[in-house]
């Protein structure tokens, strides 16, 4: 599995810059983000539940009374995430946007890794682990400071709030599941509850949001003219979740998340440069190159040093 896990965690990563495109797609077309999440979650729930019968798996959801109730709460790390593409993704890029998710993850998952929590095996951060930590951080703020040429400004504040409190959901909601996937051990079944915990979620903040801030309810009929990539966001989230809680314990949380951060930057480099997914075309400033090279530096001293 080890062997794998490179190519394996790299190629997840940049599938979540499809992920948060598509979701960006159906939101815009129920004119929810609320609905396109609980949309989009609900897709993944259906594809981890027709997996998971495939597989056999099922049964270990029976033993679900008899585990703690936090570790049933991985799924909402997805449900801010998703969300937060939605919000972010048009108003800050793809570019910027994963930028600042990458100093949430690379902050939690470092935290993990010297804490030793969720099973993740590690000793601590060494001296080169540390570094790649630092040199990350300082890529998602060169590749944030790159916005328009000007930052991102004090009115921006919440947005990057909204961020990094997303990005550093994932590697928590992995280190959950990682955890209830050791108690269960079944890894389809895990990431069924994950989802449906999501999606439940979700549809809760939908409903409050129609019936307390008098929001309008989701559209229906613009679905059908969206393009068809637009419902892959589900499929993406799902092997994002399963990949990542798997391999927290075997290779540590800060080298899974590095790996998937490299993988996210890079296809996001890509949107934002030939405006990909329907998103708005980006010139990227050499700053932000130089962010990116700063952060492939940080990843290779997060996983080889």
């Amino acid at each position: 599995m080890e062997a794998l896990a490179i190519p394996l965690l790299l190629f997840v990563g940049s599938l979540l810059a499809v992920q948060a495109a598509a979701n960006v797609q159906l939101a815009a077309a129920t004119a929810s983000p609320f609905g396109a999440s609980a949309l989009q979650l609900g897709v993944g729930a259906a594809v981890l539940l027709l997996a998971g019968a495939v597989a056999g798996s099922l049964g270990a959801l029976e033993a679900l009374p008899e585990v703690d109730a936090w570790q049933l709460a991985g799924g909402l790390g997805s449900a801010l995430y998703i969300t937060s593409g939605i919000v972010l993704f048009p108003r800050l890029g793809a570019v910027v946007t994963v930028g600042l998710w990458i100093s949430g993850q690379m902050l939690a998952s470092a935290a993990i890794d010297a804490a030793g929590l969720f099973g993740s095996g590690a000793d601590g951060l060494g001296a080169a682990q540390l570094a790649g930590a630092g040199a990350v951080l300082a890529a998602a703020a060169m590749i944030a400071r790159s916005q328009d040429g000007s930052g991102l400004g004090v009115r921006a504040i919440p947005l990057v709030a909204l961020a990094l409190a997303a990005g550093a959901a994932l590697p928590l909601q992995g280190g959950v599941n990682a955890e209830l996937d050791a108690a269960r051990g079944e890894p389809v079944a895990v990431g069924l509850v994950s989802f449906v915990v999501a999606t439940a979620a979700m549809a809760l903040l939908l409903a409050l949001s129609v019936a307390i801030a008098a929001a309008r309810p989701p559209a229906i009929a613009p679905l059908a003219r969206v393009p068809w990539w637009a419902w892959l966001g589900g499929v993406v989230g799902a092997a994002y979740v399963t990949a990542v809680f798997s391999l927290i314990p075997r290779i540590g949380a800060a080298a899974t998340i590095a790996l998937t951060v490299t993988g996210q930057q890079a296809a996001s480099l890509l949107v934002d440069r030939y405006g990909l997914l329907g998103l708005p075309r980006r010139a990227i400033a050499p700053l932000r190159v130089a962010g990116i090279a700063a952060l492939f530096l940080g990843v290779g001293l997060i996983q080889f040093g």
